[in-house]
């Protein structure tokens, strides 16, 4: 490869009582220290995405609203993505779902994957999550990091304190270093392979 994959870590909640960024900064720090990828932080409050309200998709037609075409643009920078999921009512968030339809050629043949968390680890929502991205054409991975049950209630407020979730490695670092080797040979090989074709 001649460079790094880069990879945007994606929050997945604009509440103001969220919890998304604690997760969000450590899977980022995670992959900054591993070293072997790029890593940024991409926070949606940042971008003031609007309910999604273009004629088509951008495969399709290109996208009218400035703020739209600025994701577009910034997504079309990195090489894959992690989705940090909040999980509400089983599924992903609505904040989530819109910035994941305000694009579609970005997205294209990179990999996705997901940190979660609550009671379940978010894994409901997380496989919401990789049926979106199939039909994205992207490349959900297998692995992925659940914060769950006593991990989740050890970490988050609603157990009494917060703890940083240094405190909780050994329930989930094992699966971040999984996920974070499949994330990079996915990364290289879609790459390589977009860069045959290009």
């Amino acid at each position: 490869m001649t460079r790094k994959p880069r990879i945007a870590v994606i929050t997945g909640s604009t509440r103001d009582a969220r919890w998304n960024h604690v997760p969000a900064d450590w899977i980022t720090a995670r992959l900054q220290a591993d070293g072997r990828m790029e890593a940024e932080l991409l926070d949606l409050r940042d971008f003031d995405l609007p309910f999604f309200d273009e004629a088509a998709s951008n495969l399709w037609a290109p996208s009218q609203d400035p703020r739209a075409v600025r994701w577009q643009e910034t997504l079309a920078e990195f090489d894959g993505y992690i989705f940090v999921v909040a999980e509400y009512n089983h599924s992903i968030t609505g904040v989530l779902k819109n910035a994941l339809d305000q694009a579609y050629k970005e997205w294209n043949r990179k990999p996705a994957g997901a940190v979660g968390y609550g009671g379940v680890g978010a894994a409901r929502a997380i496989e919401h999550l990789r049926g979106i991205a199939v039909e994205l054409q992207m490349v959900p991975l297998r692995n992925a990091v659940h914060i769950a049950a006593g991990t989740f209630m050890e970490v988050h407020p609603l157990g009494g304190q917060e703890k940083p979730l240094a405190e909780v490695e050994d329930a989930i670092g094992g699966s971040a270093d999984a996920m974070i080797e499949e994330l990079l040979w996915w990364a290289e090989a879609t790459m390589a392979a977009r860069a045959k074709s290009a």
